[in-house]
C-alpha cells in the first residue's frame, strides 16, 4: 500500500505547523518578534520570573534552543536575567517594559493567525478540531 501523505496525521500536522508559523512570523515581524520569542513571552506573560529550566520544561524545547532564544531576547531588550533568590546557581528571566507592552499586539496577531487558519470551520468544527488536537498531543505525551 502506498503512503498517502494526505491521510498522514504526522505529515498534515507538520505542514499545518509550518504554515501557521510562517503566517504568525509575518504578523509579528513588525513587532520585532520571532515565533520562538513569542512562545517564550507567552510563558512569561503567564508567570514572569521563570528560570531557563522552567521555560524549557513548559515549552518542551531543547536547552540549547532556549539559551539561544533568551540570548536574542536579552539583546533585543525583551528580558533581563536576575539572580534567583531561591537558588543562587540559577537566574530568573524577567520581562522588560518593552516585552510587557508587546502583549496585546502580539496576542492580537496570534488571534488573527488562528482566525485565518480556522476561517473555513463552523464554530462546532473549531471546538471539535481543537479538542481532537489536544487529545492527540496528550496521547504523545504519555
Amino acid at each position: 500500500m502506498d503512503f498517502q501523505k494526505e491521510r498522514s496525521a504526522g505529515f498534515l500536522a507538520n505542514q499545518m505547523a509550518r504554515l501557521f508559523a510562517k503566517g504568525l512570523q509575518q504578523r509579528i515581524r513588525s513587532l520585532g518578534l520571532a515565533p520562538a520569542q513569542f512562545m517564550t513571552l507567552l510563558a512569561l506573560w503567564d508567570e514572569d520570573g521563570l528560570t531557563q529550566s522552567e521555560l524549557v520544561r513548559r515549552l518542551d524545547v531543547e536547552q540549547a534552543t532556549m539559551a539561544n532564544t533568551l540570548t536574542r531576547m536579552e539583546r533585543d531588550g525583551l528580558i533581563e536575567r536576575r539572580s534567583n533568590p531561591a537558588d543562587g546557581r540559577s537566574q530568573s528571566i524577567h520581562m522588560t517594559q518593552k516585552a510587557k507592552g508587546l502583549r496585546i499586539p502580539a496576542t492580537d496577531a496570534a488571534r488573527a493567525q488562528n482566525e485565518a487558519a480556522l476561517a473555513n470551520f463552523s464554530a462546532g468544527e473549531r471546538e471539535l478540531f481543537l479538542l481532537l488536537m489536544q487529545r492527540a498531543i496528550a496521547a504523545m505525551h504519555e
